[in-house]
């Protein structure tokens, strides 16, 4: 397990500058744990005292209408960290965090954070380009929300997906539902698109898989 955590935490990106000896002694004061997918590690208002390092699995960031509409604000992987806005004491910002596959973390504590980012000016510096890398990707899904067609967001959002995907091309794990919640629409109106798309012969679609078959078409979409 020691060595486990040791992999993980020099696999986080805010850490990358620590050397062997800073990343042994950061172990000392973090916990792994597992857990299974719908987990939610925390809800809007609360006011957590830990960041989580995401080691393995897929955790999902999300805000909830009045009306019980679901928008995916981020969707964060294995290297991500999250809950990093409580630490800078801003609070979640009516955002909930949530595994939708089994995951596998790290936590450290407020006061563990505060120590490292003090001792260590460029994890803090990290931390903010984190940050900052955040907000350009919501300031960017916002832009695709007030000016783009359903087609082209959703043309974007396959493209994106299926770069982390087993062969560059395929979207595993995703439902027409995931879908819609990321693009801000109803799954109706996702699963018309996509069927327009397999008609096409951009795309094929099976059960919580799609592969993309015409990548050039889809980018023309994308960018229209």
């Amino acid at each position: 397990m020691r060595e486990t955590k040791l992999q993980a935490l020099s696999e986080i990106e805010i850490f990358q500058d620590l050397t062997q000896t800073e990343i042994t002694e950061m172990e000392r004061a973090t916990t792994m744990s597992t857990c299974e997918a719908g987990r939610v590690f925390y809800a809007p208002e609360e006011t957590g005292e830990v960041l989580f390092l995401l080691k393995k699995g897929r955790v999902q960031l999300y805000r909830l209408s009045p009306e019980g509409k679901k928008l995916v604000v981020g969707e964060l992987e294995a290297g991500a960290i999250f809950g990093e806005m409580s630490i800078m004491g801003q609070g979640m910002h009516n955002t909930f965090a949530e595994a939708v596959e089994p995951c596998t973390l790290c936590v450290m504590s407020r006061a563990d954070v505060e120590r490292l980012i003090l001792n260590n000016p460029k994890v803090a510096l990290r931390l903010m380009e984190a940050m900052a890398r955040r907000l350009s990707e919501t300031e960017a899904q916002l832009e695709e929300l007030a000016f783009m067609s359903i087609s082209a967001r959703l043309a974007r959002l396959l493209l994106r997906l299926a770069q982390s995907g087993p062969d560059g091309a395929t979207l595993v794990g995703y439902t027409h539902q995931d879908l819609a919640e990321m693009l801000g629409t109803y799954r109706e109106t996702t699963t018309q698109t996509l069927n327009e798309f397999k008609q096409r012969g951009w795309v094929e679609i099976g059960r919580k898989r799609i592969v993309l078959l015409d990548r050039q078409a889809l980018q023309v979409q994308a960018e229209g």
